[in-house]
């Protein structure tokens, strides 16, 4: 009667690396009949193969500002970039995610909870905060962000060639364009001296923008109302501010946190009649007027395409930072024609989708 182990090496094809005592199959099974141990002992392999594949799986750490419903897009991107590299969720990479539910104070923490994890690379996708709190966490484990800002600028990264230690990432324009989206609202109403600029002061960007604008609307001969908002409860009396201020319209400079909640921004716009613009295509699909900003689903791709790149062995420090420099522009005539704007015509034609 065959001692147990060689049972065991027979069915992991020679390679057993679980240790068993040397026990003979009768001993084992205490009088069962051998062929229920068989099938016993079959199961009892079978999960283990089961368990150590599971354990073999590379996994992702993902950390994310909002919920999962208001990723559902810029998610569909990043697993396209990973398929790009040859993952596929599910199938031989395993993704596990923190969502901070529009609760930026709570990214540090859920960084250390990803890092705890101890996973192949972090993915810090949707704006400076998540790279700022993931770098903060680690030292160590390889860091793939996506954000609209200058991440040289932010201090995330050295150098956007070589970035050096265990960080890189994409990088789009949605933020050095913001004073674009002020010029695009002049050419609407040329006559208008003063319009509204929203800033979300959470925001690790909201200085530059901000400064950028101003220097805009400098250069514009307009004035500048600004409004602060980082809370929904916020949004409301900001758009009444702008009614009752006499503003031409409403520039939000690019944030994450604007971004993510474009339908309730494009339902205050319409229930205000204000005529506003945001980073995000989000915002005129869901009734706004206009958006002109970074292809999202470009950058976040790309975030998906270097996470793979990095599991496959590929270091942080010699992937150079990758700059999106497509700058979509939507237009909705909808909402136009209800607020009584014309658009010229060349700024249609240059419009990447106008809504009708």
């Amino acid at each position: 009667m065959r001692p147990f182990r060689h049972v065991l090496r027979y069915w992991l094809n020679g390679e057993a690396t679980v240790r068993v005592r040397h026990l003979a199959v009768g001993e084992a099974i205490n009088g069962v009949k051998r062929r229920g141990f068989v099938a016993l002992a079959g199961g009892a392999v079978g999960g283990w193969m089961t368990s150590a594949h599971a354990q073999a799986m590379p996994v992702i750490g993902y950390l994310g500002s909002e919920t999962q419903e208001r990723y559902a897009s810029r998610l569909e991107a990043f697993r396209k970039g990973l398929e790009e590299a040859g993952f596929v969720e599910g199938r031989n990479v395993a993704v596990e995610y923190e969502w901070a539910e529009g609760q930026y104070n709570r990214l540090p923490a859920l960084a250390k909870v990803l890092v705890d994890r101890r996973p192949a690379v972090i993915v810090a996708a949707g704006g400076a905060q998540m790279a700022l709190a993931a770098k903060a966490a680690t030292t160590t484990i390889p860091i793939v962000f996506e954000m609209g800002g200058d991440p040289v600028a932010l201090g995330v990264v050295g150098s956007l060639s070589r970035p050096g230690g265990n960080l890189t990432g994409v990088s789009s324009l949605s933020v050095e364009v913001s004073r674009k989206r002020l010029e695009f609202l002049r050419d609407l109403r040329p006559a208008t001296p003063k319009f509204a600029v929203a800033i979300n002061p959470a925001s690790p960007t909201s200085g530059a923008q901000l400064q950028n604008l101003q220097t805009a609307a400098e250069v514009l001969g307009v004035q500048l109302d600004v409004l602060k908002a980082s809370t929904e409860p916020e949004f409301a009396p900001m758009f009444a501010a702008v009614r009752g201020g006499g503003a031409g319209g409403l520039v939000f400079s690019s944030d994450p946190y604007f971004a993510y909640r474009s339908q309730q921004l494009a339902a205050l716009a319409v229930r205000h009649a204000v005529p506003a613009i945001t980073q995000s295509r989000d915002f005129p699909l869901a009734g706004g007027l206009m958006s002109y900003g970074g292809d999202f689903g470009q950058s976040h791709r790309q975030s998906g395409l270097y996470a793979g790149r990095i599991l496959k062995g590929e270091k942080p420090s010699e992937l150079a930072v990758q700059r999106v420099t497509r700058v979509e522009l939507f237009i909705n005539l909808r909402a136009a024609n209800d607020l009584g704007i014309v658009f010229p015509a060349a700024l249609l034609g240059s419009a990447d989708r106008v809504i009708e």
